[in-house]
């Protein structure tokens, strides 16, 4: 879901390019955690980044690292949004890239662009985390930060590996003009669904494929937006996560014209499609159809690959094992961004940092007896 940004908030960069910090904080040496990691925005990343330099001296263990687009710092969104009038609307592309550049420059961290992180292995009581180039760094704690939008859910779908026309996901979608005038399918019931499926229908025709009935949020409740009772009343923030063994579903935040387009037909709404071949789906009734484009609008899984060679970090779809963001099976490991790692912001910007900074607390205790 997206959200306004409060008048106070604690978040972070990200961009395309991770980020691998390294904190500069004494408070790590006392038993006391840095400020909050910020963490991840509504963008795919993969992982990458990592410290500008590591302790190689051995004179004392090296400190946490964090991999991905993150920082450890705290921004204050009065002062750094003071251009928006209006705190009660979403801010605009840029003002959130203002937002996070501001944020990056103010934070007491080493930040790093442009690198990939290949492997994380244990290393005694710490941490070996290899990069592409070769280089090697060591760490008392890692942790992943590369948030939840890293790798594109591609579920398997009847028939569609014998579709030989365009399939692409919504990831790779950017703009309706190269599908005008042709005959697309869109396949999910979330937000990006309809949206792309919507702004689709305006050029081209379209079906959006569901396996059930699309699900309607009013965006604003009684003259406010929806976030602003989610916070007003604690769902935002109640640590739902662990009682879940897989995100529900989210619905589609709504001020009325997405459910009058899809009413209206534009786009149709029908059953998922039961098979394929060729360029043709193959409808629930019967119907064969010829199609130019499917778009896959079925989310996204955490992009951890970098950490498979960590015995029981990962399960065997590639998730990662975790108790509210603290790995289960490797001591030191950590997570930040997940969705439902802890409540229904965890993978937002506007609660990343509350996750952040309860891993921060439970980091720092066993590292602090070292």
């Amino acid at each position: 879901m997206r959200a306004a940004l409060p008048r106070r908030t604690r978040t972070g960069p990200r961009g395309r390019q991770g980020a691998c910090t390294r904190p500069r904080h004494p408070g790590l040496r006392h038993g006391r955690p840095p400020d909050p990691v910020p963490g991840p925005g509504s963008r795919p990343v993969r992982h990458r980044a990592l410290p500008r330099r590591s302790n190689r001296s051995g004179d004392r263990p090296p400190p946490p690292l964090t991999l991905g687009p993150c920082s450890h710092a705290t921004a204050d969104a009065s002062v750094l949004l003071d251009d928006l009038a209006d705190r009660d609307r979403y801010p605009h592309r840029d003002e959130v890239v203002a937002y996070l550049t501001a944020y990056a420059d103010r934070s007491d961290a080493e930040i790093r662009t442009g690198c990939r992180v290949s492997a994380v292995r244990r290393t005694g009581a710490g941490f070996e985390v290899e990069l592409d180039g070769g280089d090697r760094l060591s760490a008392r704690a890692v942790v992943a930060a590369s948030g939840t939008f890293g790798r594109p859910h591609r579920p398997v779908l009847p028939g569609l590996e014998e579709f030989t026309g365009q399939v692409l996901h919504a990831a790779d979608y950017r703009s309706p003009a190269p599908f005008t005038g042709r005959r697309v399918v869109v396949v999910g019931a979330g937000n990006s669904a309809v949206q792309i499926a919507v702004e689709l229908a305006e050029t081209a025709r379209v079906t959006l494929a569901t396996r059930g009935p699309v699900k309607f949020v009013a965006q604003r409740v009684l003259g406010r937006d929806l976030h602003f009772w989610l916070t007003r009343i604690g769902l935002d923030t109640a640590p739902l996560g662990r009682f879940l063994s897989r995100p529900p579903a989210q619905p589609v935040l709504d001020d009325g014209r997405y459910r009058a387009t899809l009413a209206a037909g534009q786009p149709e709404r029908r059953p998922l499609f039961t098979g394929a071949g060729g360029t043709k789906l193959v409808w629930p009734d019967g119907q064969r159809e010829e199609v130019d484009a499917i778009v896959l609008a079925t989310g996204y899984r955490p992009d951890l690959p970098y950490l498979a060679r960590l015995n029981g970090a990962l399960d065997a779809e590639g998730d990662p094992r975790h108790r509210e963001g603290l790995a289960t099976n490797v001591p030191g490991l950590a997570f930040v961004g997940l969705e439902w790692q802890r409540s229904l912001s965890s993978n937002s910007l506007r609660g990343v940092g509350r996750d952040a900074e309860r891993i921060a607390w439970r980091l720092a205790a066993p590292l602090a007896r070292r």
